[in-house]
């Protein structure tokens, strides 16, 4: 649901031509509210892989997700467990897109 809500934030932020905005954690925690301030043109790299997401500092979970770059005050994670990848690139807002 916040890589959806993240993907109408990106849509506005380039619409204004802003160069950085703030993103919802996509973390798993479903009552998250942490915002984090992100280039757009980093979102928009997050965004080539349908198995990254942002998510706060601390917020990973090592079960399902590894760190793929630590950034101030946010994380690049890669869900890595296969059948959660497949199931977010199924559900991916941008599949079929490129």
């Amino acid at each position: 649901m916040f890589r959806h809500v993240n993907e109408r934030i990106a849509e506005t932020a380039e619409f204004f031509g802003s160069g950085q905005t703030e993103f919802v954690c996509e973390c798993a925690e479903p009552t998250c509210q942490d915002r984090l301030e992100v280039p757009l043109d980093e979102y928009e790299q997050v965004r080539e892989d349908g198995t990254h997401f942002l998510v706060a500092a601390g917020h990973e979970v090592p079960r399902y997700e590894r760190v793929v770059k630590h950034r101030r005050g946010y994380a690049i994670v890669q869900k890595f467990r296969r059948r959660l990848a497949a199931a977010v690139r199924r559900t991916d807002p941008r599949a079929g897109t490129a």
